[in-house]
């Protein structure tokens, strides 16, 4: 790594010694017909941990969330969902691709959505308008600045939609976070909706994997859906080995990212132009607020200087901790940023 300092995300990782030996001693089957003990062990193991009936192992997080609007919604059905979300911004409008669905796009203060939004947005039934069958939910909420939802905001909103005869599901693609950052289980956090996805690849740092916990019916529908889609596997028990060993032993040490990335904020709080979120997990937002600082060029300066963060949004720039940064990692990043933005602010006031 020559020391470079990776932020750009934690979806970054590399397999520990630990996870790779744990991947070359996989017992594995054929997924697609079901006989994979590894991959059965893992969907068991997490329809448990999030009181779900049944769970199903997906590539990634996207197919995992697009499964779910599939699974919940008819074509022509109008989907809510937050207008920061992941399912919208960055899974190429796969509502509308592939199930055929209008996305309504709300607007929520860090994440959480007022249930009266919601309601405003459910409509008479008439044969001129979409039915509103779905709301999507995120926790932690990547957009803004790794957001915890707090449960009983999301409890609200997701009575609120299912009195109104919606189906409620939940990116819950950073959801370990909000569990150790709170001390709150993923199985409460999972409660109140009918769906839930989970990431491995991201604070668990496994090399891929999600998974969709369900009722045993949605599992069962999102499992054809997956072949369809072509995510159908075969000695996938490779990579569900990786995952297992992730939740046996990467949980509780996200603790020690949540307070890396509140380090991170600190020691950059202060710099001149630029406004820093306070963290509630391992996500750190750069608000770049003088017209001197240029939200790529500054990459590209701090790339070449060896830390590395990505654009997100209009002036703005994010860093998230993880497993492969330690604390050297975050006071080498620190140092240079705040080198960094100062000769830049300097050259814009020449």
């Amino acid at each position: 790594m020559s020391g470079e300092v990776d932020l750009r995300s934690d979806t970054v990782t590399r397999p520990t010694p630990a996870m790779r030996r744990a991947m070359a001693e996989a017992v594995v089957g054929d997924d697609v017909f079901g006989d994979d003990p590894t991959v059965l062990e893992l969907q068991r193991r997490m329809a448990q941990l999030t009181g779900k009936a049944a769970s199903l192992f997906v590539p990634s997080g996207t197919m995992g969330n697009q499964l779910a609007v599939a699974c919940h919604t008819s074509p022509g059905d109008e989907v809510l969902l937050d207008a920061q979300s992941h399912v919208f911004l960055y899974e190429q409008a796969g509502i509308a691709t592939l199930s055929g669905c209008l996305a309504h796009p709300l607007a929520s203060t860090r994440g959480v959505l007022d249930p009266a939004f919601v309601m405003c947005a459910v409509r008479d039934p008439d044969i001129h308008v979409a039915r509103v069958t779905l709301l999507c939910l995120e926790n932690t909420h990547n957009g803004h600045g790794g957001a915890i939802v707090p449960l009983e905001a999301l409890r609200e909103v997701a009575n609120a939609a299912h009195a109104h005869g919606m189906r409620v599901h939940l990116d819950g693609a950073r959801l370990w976070n909000a569990q150790v950052a709170t001390g709150v289980p993923v199985s409460a956090w999972a409660a109140p909706v009918d769906s839930v996805m989970m990431c491995f690849s991201k604070g668990l740092g496994a090399p891929i994997g999600s998974i969709l916990a369900g009722s045993a019916e949605v599992v069962l529908h999102a499992r054809r859906l997956r072949k369809r889609w072509g995510g159908g596997m075969r000695q996938v028990g490779i990579l569900a080995a990786a995952c297992l060993h992730a939740i046996d032993h990467h949980v509780e040490r996200m603790s020690e990212d949540h307070r890396r990335a509140r380090r991170l904020a600190d020691g950059l709080r202060d710099l001149s132009g630029v406004q820093v979120n306070v963290p509630d997990t391992n996500t750190v937002l750069l608000r770049l607020e003088h017209p001197s600082l240029d939200r790529d060029e500054l990459v590209h300066a701090l790339e070449a200087r060896g830390v590395r963060l990505v654009s997100f949004g209009h002036r703005q720039l994010r860093a998230i901790t993880h497993l492969d940064v330690d604390d050297a990692g975050i006071e080498r990043a620190i140092e240079v940023v705040r080198e960094t933005f100062a000769e830049r602010l300097a050259a814009g006031a020449r």
